[in-house]
Protein backbone atom coordinates (compact mmCIF):
# COMPACT_ATOMS: atom_id res chain seq x y z
CA UNK A 1 0.00 0.00 0.00
CA UNK A 2 1.29 3.71 -0.73
CA UNK A 3 1.95 6.95 1.44
CA UNK A 4 -1.24 8.80 1.69
CA UNK A 5 -0.70 11.82 0.29
CA UNK A 6 -1.22 14.68 2.53
CA UNK A 7 -3.18 17.35 0.93
CA UNK A 8 -4.96 20.98 2.04
CA UNK A 9 -7.98 20.88 4.68
CA UNK A 10 -6.65 19.19 7.22
CA UNK A 11 -8.31 21.70 9.62
CA UNK A 12 -9.09 18.99 12.47
CA UNK A 13 -5.14 17.69 12.90
CA UNK A 14 -4.10 21.45 12.72
CA UNK A 15 -6.70 22.64 15.69
CA UNK A 16 -5.34 18.68 17.68
CA UNK A 17 -1.97 20.02 17.36
CA UNK A 18 -2.34 24.26 17.74
CA UNK A 19 -5.57 24.11 19.58
CA UNK A 20 -8.91 26.00 19.04
CA UNK A 21 -11.78 24.39 17.58
CA UNK A 22 -11.61 24.04 13.90
CA UNK A 23 -14.73 26.61 13.38
CA UNK A 24 -12.54 29.11 14.42
CA UNK A 25 -9.82 28.73 12.46
CA UNK A 26 -9.09 30.43 8.90
CA UNK A 27 -8.61 27.58 6.44
CA UNK A 28 -6.16 28.83 3.48
CA UNK A 29 -5.02 25.58 2.57
CA UNK A 30 -7.01 24.84 -0.05
CA UNK A 31 -7.44 26.04 -3.67
CA UNK A 32 -11.15 26.94 -3.40
CA UNK A 33 -13.67 29.36 -3.70
CA UNK A 34 -14.20 30.60 -0.24
CA UNK A 35 -17.56 32.35 -1.18
CA UNK A 36 -19.88 29.78 -1.92
CA UNK A 37 -22.76 30.61 -4.41
CA UNK A 38 -26.17 30.18 -2.99
CA UNK A 39 -27.55 26.81 -3.53
CA UNK A 40 -30.52 26.86 -6.23
CA UNK A 41 -33.72 25.11 -5.60
CA UNK A 42 -33.54 20.80 -5.25
CA UNK A 43 -36.56 19.37 -6.26
CA UNK A 44 -37.25 16.73 -3.82
CA UNK A 45 -37.45 13.90 -5.79
CA UNK A 46 -33.67 14.52 -6.33
CA UNK A 47 -32.96 13.24 -2.97
CA UNK A 48 -36.10 10.73 -2.42
CA UNK A 49 -35.12 8.93 -5.75
CA UNK A 50 -31.73 7.17 -7.21
CA UNK A 51 -30.29 9.61 -10.10
CA UNK A 52 -32.53 9.39 -13.27
CA UNK A 53 -31.17 9.33 -16.26
CA UNK A 54 -32.85 12.99 -17.34
CA UNK A 55 -30.97 14.37 -14.32
CA UNK A 56 -28.15 12.92 -15.66
CA UNK A 57 -28.53 14.03 -19.22
CA UNK A 58 -29.28 17.58 -18.18
CA UNK A 59 -26.39 17.76 -16.37
CA UNK A 60 -23.85 16.61 -19.26
CA UNK A 61 -25.97 18.86 -21.80
CA UNK A 62 -25.52 21.90 -19.19
CA UNK A 63 -21.38 20.90 -18.91
CA UNK A 64 -21.53 21.11 -22.63
CA UNK A 65 -22.51 24.53 -23.00
CA UNK A 66 -20.89 25.90 -19.82
CA UNK A 67 -17.44 24.76 -21.00
CA UNK A 68 -17.96 24.96 -24.77
CA UNK A 69 -17.06 21.02 -25.67
CA UNK A 70 -19.10 21.16 -28.94
CA UNK A 71 -20.61 17.72 -29.85
CA UNK A 72 -19.11 15.90 -26.45
CA UNK A 73 -21.36 15.53 -23.81
CA UNK A 74 -19.01 15.54 -20.75
CA UNK A 75 -19.66 12.98 -18.43
CA UNK A 76 -20.20 13.56 -14.67
CA UNK A 77 -18.11 12.06 -12.07
CA UNK A 78 -17.65 11.98 -8.00
CA UNK A 79 -15.07 13.85 -7.99
CA UNK A 80 -12.01 14.61 -10.39
CA UNK A 81 -10.32 12.06 -8.04
CA UNK A 82 -12.44 8.84 -8.44
CA UNK A 83 -11.25 9.19 -12.61
CA UNK A 84 -7.81 9.73 -11.60
CA UNK A 85 -8.01 6.19 -10.52
CA UNK A 86 -8.87 5.07 -13.12
CA UNK A 87 -6.12 6.24 -16.04
CA UNK A 88 -4.04 3.34 -15.74
CA UNK A 89 -6.75 1.24 -16.93
CA UNK A 90 -6.36 2.80 -20.14
CA UNK A 91 -2.81 1.77 -20.92
CA UNK A 92 -1.55 -1.61 -20.00
CA UNK A 93 0.62 -1.50 -16.77
CA UNK A 94 4.62 -2.05 -17.59
CA UNK A 95 6.36 -5.11 -16.30
CA UNK A 96 8.68 -4.56 -13.34
CA UNK A 97 11.61 -6.71 -13.92
CA UNK A 98 14.76 -7.64 -11.58
CA UNK A 99 12.73 -5.47 -8.71
CA UNK A 100 13.71 -7.19 -5.01
CA UNK A 101 13.13 -5.52 -1.84
CA UNK A 102 12.04 -2.20 -3.45
CA UNK A 103 10.36 0.13 -1.32
CA UNK A 104 8.73 3.18 -3.18
CA UNK A 105 8.61 6.89 -1.16
CA UNK A 106 6.48 8.90 -2.16
CA UNK A 107 5.42 12.72 -0.96
CA UNK A 108 3.18 14.86 -2.96
CA UNK A 109 4.59 14.18 -6.52
CA UNK A 110 8.30 13.01 -6.01
CA UNK A 111 8.74 8.65 -6.68
CA UNK A 112 12.24 7.77 -5.26
CA UNK A 113 13.69 4.36 -5.43
CA UNK A 114 15.22 4.20 -1.99
CA UNK A 115 18.01 0.90 -2.41
CA UNK A 116 20.23 -0.31 -5.02
CA UNK A 117 17.67 -2.28 -7.43
CA UNK A 118 16.60 -1.76 -10.66
CA UNK A 119 12.99 -1.51 -12.53
CA UNK A 120 12.22 -2.01 -16.23
CA UNK A 121 9.42 -1.22 -17.41
CA UNK A 122 7.48 -1.60 -20.95
CA UNK A 123 5.22 1.28 -20.48
CA UNK A 124 5.81 4.69 -18.95
CA UNK A 125 4.25 7.44 -18.04
CA UNK A 126 5.15 11.11 -17.90
CA UNK A 127 3.35 13.97 -15.44
CA UNK A 128 4.58 17.61 -15.77
CA UNK A 129 5.91 18.34 -12.16
CA UNK A 130 5.91 19.25 -9.39
CA UNK A 131 1.92 18.96 -9.49
CA UNK A 132 -0.89 17.45 -8.15
CA UNK A 133 0.59 14.13 -6.69
CA UNK A 134 -2.41 11.83 -7.12
CA UNK A 135 -1.69 11.48 -10.75
CA UNK A 136 1.72 9.87 -9.50
CA UNK A 137 0.41 7.87 -6.86
CA UNK A 138 -2.06 6.02 -9.20
CA UNK A 139 -0.02 5.41 -11.94
CA UNK A 140 3.07 4.24 -9.31
CA UNK A 141 0.42 2.00 -7.53
CA UNK A 142 -0.79 0.45 -10.55
CA UNK A 143 3.09 -0.73 -11.79
CA UNK A 144 3.50 2.12 -14.21
CA UNK A 145 7.08 3.70 -13.73
CA UNK A 146 6.21 7.25 -13.47
CA UNK A 147 8.85 10.18 -14.95
CA UNK A 148 8.46 13.58 -13.32
CA UNK A 149 9.62 15.78 -15.88
CA UNK A 150 9.69 19.86 -16.27
CA UNK A 151 8.93 20.17 -19.56
CA UNK A 152 6.51 18.80 -22.54
CA UNK A 153 9.59 18.56 -24.48
CA UNK A 154 10.75 15.77 -22.29
CA UNK A 155 7.98 13.59 -22.88
CA UNK A 156 8.48 11.00 -25.61
CA UNK A 157 7.45 8.47 -27.61
CA UNK A 158 8.00 5.51 -24.74
CA UNK A 159 5.08 7.71 -22.73
CA UNK A 160 1.93 5.89 -22.98
CA UNK A 161 0.36 8.50 -21.59
CA UNK A 162 1.05 12.27 -20.14
CA UNK A 163 -0.24 14.40 -17.83
CA UNK A 164 -0.46 18.04 -17.56
CA UNK A 165 -2.16 20.11 -15.05
CA UNK A 166 -3.11 23.47 -16.83
CA UNK A 167 -3.31 26.15 -14.91
CA UNK A 168 -0.42 24.25 -12.75
CA UNK A 169 -1.05 23.45 -8.71
CA UNK A 170 0.99 24.58 -6.97
CA UNK A 171 2.57 27.37 -8.96
CA UNK A 172 0.30 28.71 -11.73
CA UNK A 173 2.21 27.33 -14.49
CA UNK A 174 0.32 27.68 -17.53
CA UNK A 175 0.61 26.01 -21.47
CA UNK A 176 -0.26 27.68 -24.43
CA UNK A 177 -3.68 25.36 -26.09
CA UNK A 178 -1.17 25.02 -29.33
CA UNK A 179 1.81 23.19 -27.43
CA UNK A 180 -0.73 21.03 -25.60
CA UNK A 181 -2.37 20.26 -29.14
CA UNK A 182 1.20 19.97 -30.88
CA UNK A 183 1.99 17.08 -27.81
CA UNK A 184 -1.50 15.52 -28.04
CA UNK A 185 -0.43 14.70 -32.19
CA UNK A 186 2.88 13.30 -30.59
CA UNK A 187 1.28 11.48 -27.87
CA UNK A 188 -1.62 9.73 -30.84
CA UNK A 189 0.97 9.04 -32.82
CA UNK A 190 2.80 6.48 -30.10
CA UNK A 191 -0.67 4.90 -29.35
CA UNK A 192 -0.73 7.10 -26.44
CA UNK A 193 -2.77 9.33 -24.20
CA UNK A 194 -2.71 12.96 -23.26
CA UNK A 195 -4.51 13.69 -19.44
CA UNK A 196 -5.10 17.67 -19.23
CA UNK A 197 -6.65 18.45 -15.91
CA UNK A 198 -8.06 21.94 -16.47
CA UNK A 199 -9.33 21.85 -12.09
CA UNK A 200 -8.69 25.80 -11.81
CA UNK A 201 -9.33 26.19 -15.37
CA UNK A 202 -12.91 28.09 -14.72
CA UNK A 203 -11.31 31.05 -14.22
CA UNK A 204 -9.31 31.77 -17.41
CA UNK A 205 -11.51 30.02 -19.97
CA UNK A 206 -8.75 30.57 -22.66
CA UNK A 207 -6.97 28.63 -21.62
CA UNK A 208 -9.16 25.31 -22.47
CA UNK A 209 -8.69 22.55 -24.37
CA UNK A 210 -12.28 22.04 -24.36
CA UNK A 211 -13.33 23.51 -27.43
CA UNK A 212 -10.90 21.22 -29.31
CA UNK A 213 -11.89 18.37 -28.00
CA UNK A 214 -13.83 16.76 -30.51
CA UNK A 215 -11.12 16.90 -33.05
CA UNK A 216 -8.39 15.70 -30.51
CA UNK A 217 -9.27 11.69 -30.47
CA UNK A 218 -6.62 10.72 -27.71
CA UNK A 219 -6.91 13.82 -25.03
CA UNK A 220 -8.62 13.39 -22.01
CA UNK A 221 -10.00 17.10 -19.93
CA UNK A 222 -11.01 16.62 -16.45
CA UNK A 223 -12.97 19.71 -15.13
CA UNK A 224 -13.84 20.27 -11.28
CA UNK A 225 -17.00 21.85 -10.08
CA UNK A 226 -16.45 22.50 -6.66
CA UNK A 227 -13.63 24.42 -6.71
CA UNK A 228 -14.73 27.58 -8.83
CA UNK A 229 -18.84 27.09 -7.21
CA UNK A 230 -17.11 26.95 -3.94
CA UNK A 231 -19.05 23.64 -3.30
CA UNK A 232 -16.40 21.03 -3.03
CA UNK A 233 -18.54 19.10 -0.71
CA UNK A 234 -20.29 18.02 -3.66
CA UNK A 235 -17.87 15.71 -4.47
CA UNK A 236 -18.60 16.14 -8.53
CA UNK A 237 -16.50 16.84 -11.72
CA UNK A 238 -16.89 15.99 -15.43
CA UNK A 239 -14.47 14.81 -17.80
CA UNK A 240 -14.55 15.41 -21.46
CA UNK A 241 -13.49 12.89 -24.22
CA UNK A 242 -14.64 10.83 -26.95
CA UNK A 243 -17.02 8.68 -26.58
CA UNK A 244 -15.43 5.11 -26.10
CA UNK A 245 -13.57 6.75 -23.50
CA UNK A 246 -16.23 8.08 -21.33
CA UNK A 247 -18.33 5.06 -21.95
CA UNK A 248 -15.42 3.08 -20.10
CA UNK A 249 -15.18 5.40 -17.13
CA UNK A 250 -18.57 5.46 -17.32
CA UNK A 251 -18.41 1.64 -16.88
CA UNK A 252 -16.02 1.43 -14.56
CA UNK A 253 -17.70 3.74 -12.04
CA UNK A 254 -20.73 2.04 -12.18
CA UNK A 255 -24.12 2.92 -11.83
CA UNK A 256 -25.65 5.84 -9.78
CA UNK A 257 -21.82 7.24 -9.50
CA UNK A 258 -23.05 11.21 -8.94
CA UNK A 259 -25.50 11.84 -6.57
CA UNK A 260 -28.98 13.35 -7.62
CA UNK A 261 -28.40 16.61 -5.70
CA UNK A 262 -25.12 17.17 -6.90
CA UNK A 263 -26.50 16.80 -10.69
CA UNK A 264 -29.10 19.03 -10.05
CA UNK A 265 -27.04 21.67 -8.79
CA UNK A 266 -24.90 21.55 -11.85
CA UNK A 267 -27.79 21.49 -14.29
CA UNK A 268 -28.53 24.86 -12.61
CA UNK A 269 -25.59 26.59 -12.11
CA UNK A 270 -23.45 25.62 -15.30
CA UNK A 271 -26.59 27.42 -16.87
CA UNK A 272 -25.90 30.77 -14.93
CA UNK A 273 -24.22 33.71 -15.41
CA UNK A 274 -20.85 32.96 -13.99
CA UNK A 275 -19.53 36.66 -14.03
CA UNK A 276 -20.25 37.87 -10.46
CA UNK A 277 -18.44 34.68 -9.20
CA UNK A 278 -15.20 35.79 -11.23
CA UNK A 279 -15.53 39.01 -10.32
CA UNK A 280 -15.36 37.77 -6.35
CA UNK A 281 -13.21 35.90 -6.41
CA UNK A 282 -10.76 38.37 -8.33
CA UNK A 283 -11.68 40.70 -6.02
CA UNK A 284 -10.28 37.90 -2.69
CA UNK A 285 -7.25 37.43 -4.84
CA UNK A 286 -6.57 41.34 -5.00
CA UNK A 287 -7.41 41.02 -1.10
CA UNK A 288 -4.47 38.60 -0.50
CA UNK A 289 -1.96 39.66 -2.60
CA UNK A 290 -2.16 42.97 -0.53
CA UNK A 291 -1.73 41.02 2.65
CA UNK A 292 0.94 39.03 1.11
CA UNK A 293 2.66 42.18 -0.62
CA UNK A 294 1.95 44.02 2.86
CA UNK A 295 4.00 41.38 4.94
CA UNK A 296 7.31 41.82 2.41
CA UNK A 297 6.43 37.87 0.67
CA UNK A 298 7.49 36.84 -2.72
CA UNK A 299 4.74 35.66 -4.81
CA UNK A 300 6.66 33.12 -7.35
CA UNK A 301 3.16 31.79 -8.97
CA UNK A 302 -0.42 31.37 -8.65
CA UNK A 303 -3.98 31.29 -10.19
CA UNK A 304 -6.58 33.11 -9.00
CA UNK A 305 -7.66 30.88 -6.24
CA UNK A 306 -4.50 30.80 -5.21
CA UNK A 307 -0.92 32.20 -4.84
CA UNK A 308 2.16 30.37 -4.17
CA UNK A 309 5.02 32.08 -1.92
CA UNK A 310 9.02 31.86 -1.93
CA UNK A 311 10.92 32.46 1.66
CA UNK A 312 13.38 30.24 2.68
CA UNK A 313 11.64 30.96 6.57
CA UNK A 314 8.20 29.17 4.89
CA UNK A 315 8.57 26.34 7.53
CA UNK A 316 8.75 29.14 10.56
CA UNK A 317 5.65 31.21 8.51
CA UNK A 318 3.97 28.05 8.51
CA UNK A 319 4.23 27.32 11.86
CA UNK A 320 3.58 30.79 13.13
CA UNK A 321 0.04 31.04 11.67
CA UNK A 322 -1.04 27.86 12.59
CA UNK A 323 -0.37 29.50 15.93
CA UNK A 324 -2.85 32.17 14.81
CA UNK A 325 -5.27 29.39 13.99
CA UNK A 326 -4.21 30.17 10.69
CA UNK A 327 -3.87 27.36 8.07
CA UNK A 328 -2.07 27.35 4.75
CA UNK A 329 -0.50 24.64 2.68
CA UNK A 330 2.82 23.47 2.76
CA UNK A 331 5.08 21.46 0.69
CA UNK A 332 7.13 18.51 1.66
CA UNK A 333 9.40 18.10 -1.86
CA UNK A 334 9.82 22.22 -1.72
CA UNK A 335 10.22 23.39 2.09
CA UNK A 336 10.46 27.00 0.79
CA UNK A 337 7.35 27.29 -0.55
CA UNK A 338 3.68 27.90 0.68
CA UNK A 339 0.50 27.99 -0.87
CA UNK A 340 -2.07 30.61 -0.12
CA UNK A 341 -5.77 30.12 -0.97
CA UNK A 342 -8.00 32.98 -0.60
CA UNK A 343 -9.85 34.76 2.25
CA UNK A 344 -13.87 34.77 2.74
CA UNK A 345 -14.13 38.40 3.61
CA UNK A 346 -11.79 41.77 4.17
CA UNK A 347 -12.17 41.15 7.59
CA UNK A 348 -10.23 37.99 7.20
CA UNK A 349 -7.65 39.29 5.18
CA UNK A 350 -6.74 41.71 7.99
CA UNK A 351 -6.99 39.13 10.36
CA UNK A 352 -4.02 37.42 7.87
CA UNK A 353 -2.03 40.78 7.54
CA UNK A 354 -2.41 41.22 11.65
CA UNK A 355 -0.53 37.92 12.09
CA UNK A 356 2.12 37.82 9.38
CA UNK A 357 3.25 41.45 10.84
CA UNK A 358 3.66 39.69 14.40
CA UNK A 359 5.86 37.21 12.27
CA UNK A 360 9.71 37.68 13.96
CA UNK A 361 11.45 38.13 10.81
Amino acid sequence: MSTPITHGGGIAVAAAAFGGSPEDWLDLSTGINPCPVPLPDIPARAWHRLPDRHLVDEARRAARDHYGSGEILPLPVPGTQSVIQLLPRLVEAGRLVGVTGERVDMTDNRIAVTDDSIAVTDNKVAVISPTYGEYARAFASAGFAVDAVDDIAAIGAGHRLAVIVNPNNPDGLAWRAEMLIALHGRMKAAGGFLVVDEAFGDTDPALSLASRAPQLSNLIIFRSFGKFFGLAGLRLGFAIARGDILARFEDWLGPWAVSGPALSIAGSLLRSDVSAIRSRINERCTGLHAMLNGAGLRMAGGTALFTLVADARAGDIYTHLCRHHILVRKFDYAPNWLRFGLTPDPAADRRLGEALQRFER
